[in-house]
């Protein structure tokens, strides 16, 4: 059975990469059209791109799925149908798993309505304060059901801990709380890691691919098999939708993502670490994102000063990317930004030039303007390529972290 829906959801999968690559292109004079454009910022002649268009392969994921529904439920040795009409006739119990049809149809309800946030978001440009709230709102339907059938609380501690706290560790509601912020990381780590051309699909492809990896892996060894069944379902179609969108979106960017994009694809990350009960391997596979997260806080708590856009500068002459900069009074910082910047600056993590006066020009605190520290200037291919390749490594190490490492401090 579970070989049978895995192949019905590749090929519906594939129906869904060949109808996004023709829906695309349709509709990219039609979003010029509604003014939905963005001027690509790093290119010579700042050419308005449609964008948004990750609505588009978001609906078309939600059609593939919505199409498969029936698939998982209706192959093996019971039809729903007949089974809840003889409950009903009968008064008998019906072995319909209704845990699990509901998880599906309220993951797709949080992606769904996260993927409408997303689309907001791009067409009023809202506040950051809301961005860290939407994904709270949108994952309370997940919650909710996750409490109802399952209400696992407890961690398993690791064995240099066990000594004084015991095996494991009931957290209550604080591991609601931890997965509600999961979703809030997931949706917004990708986000802010974006700004040059495929990097936002790119590295969601990567994060998707290695999730798959790691459900084959568990699969094989018979480990929590509805879980992982429960992943491969959503991440099939979403791995061949985002291969669609990419198409268009790498280097020279014919489409730009928008934000439905980032928040889509983080919903869908964190719908599959929760309900896959693999939310900690999760993060593992996002470890470029949390690098970016803790090299951005000074500027994203404003200890140090953001501005709107903190893109790579571009160098129409040489036709590369170049780090951007961020200038301010040195003796408006307060305490902890002060802090902040002498640790960055010890550790050469920044560039730090500052006049007589006080007022100090450093780079904009990001991984891309990082990579672009360390290697000088690239053009905006090989930075996305470098981007991706780190990405890649990541998941190798994050592989290697939940497999031969993990074994030092779990049980096997």
């Amino acid at each position: 059975m579970i070989y049978n829906c895995l192949i019905i959801n590749g090929l519906l999968s594939a129906g869904g990469y060949v109808i996004a690559v023709r829906l695309i292109p349709g509709f990219r004079q039609k979003f010029i059209d509604k003014n939905r454009v963005g001027k690509d910022l790093c290119k010579k002649n700042k050419k308005e791109i449609p964008e948004s268009m990750g609505v588009l392969i978001g609906l078309v994921f939600l059609v593939v799925l919505f199409l498969f529904i029936p698939v998982p439920f209706t192959l093996g040795n019971y039809s729903p149908l007949l089974t809840l009409g003889e409950a009903i006739k009968t008064g008998s119990k019906t072995t319909f798993p209704h845990e699990k049809f509901v998880e599906l149809l309220v993951a797709l309800l949080s992606i769904a309505v996260m993927m409408l946030l997303g689309f907001i978001d791009d067409i009023f440009d809202l506040r950051w304060r809301y961005k860290l709230v939407l994904p709270s709102i949108a994952m309370i339907p997940l919650l909710m059901v996750y409490a109802v059938y399952y209400n696992l609380t407890t961690i398993i501690m690791p064995k240099f801990l066990r000594t004084f706290v015991g095996y494991s560790l009931d957290i209550g509601a604080l591991y609601y709380i931890y997965m509600g912020m999961l979703a809030v990381f997931c949706t917004n780590a990708i986000n802010i890691l974006a700004g040059i051309n495929g990097l936002e699909v790119g590295q969601s492809l990567i994060i998707s691919a290695s999730i798959l990896l790691f459900n084959f892996i568990e699969l094989s060894l018979g480990h929590q098999v509805d879980a992982h069944k429960f992943s491969i379902y959503l991440m099939l179609p979403f791995l061949a939708v985002s291969l669609a969108l990419w198409k268009f979106n790498k280097y020279p960017s014919q489409v730009f993502v928008g934000d439905t994009f980032c928040y889509f694809a983080g919903m869908t990350f964190a719908v599959v670490g929760i309900l896959g009960h693999f939310s900690k391997t999760l993060i593992l596979f996002f470890l470029p994102q949390i690098i970016n997260f803790l090299y951005s806080i000074p500027q994203l708590f404003k200890f140090i000063p953001c501005p709107r856009h903190r893109l790579p500068k571009y160098d129409s002459k040489s036709d590369l990317l170049h780090i951007s900069t961020t200038d301010f009074d040195k003796n408006e910082l307060n305490m902890l930004g002060r802090l902040m910047v002498t640790v960055l600056k010890s550790l050469k993590l920044i560039t730090w030039q500052e006049k007589p006066d006080g007022k100090v020009t450093t780079n904009n605190f990001t991984l891309i303007n990082f990579v672009l520290l360390v290697f000088g200037p690239v053009h905006e291919k090989i930075l996305t390529q470098m981007l991706m390749g780190f990405q890649i490594l990541c998941t190798v190490l994050a592989l290697i972290i939940r497999y031969p490492l993990a074994n030092y401090f779990y049980d096997t």
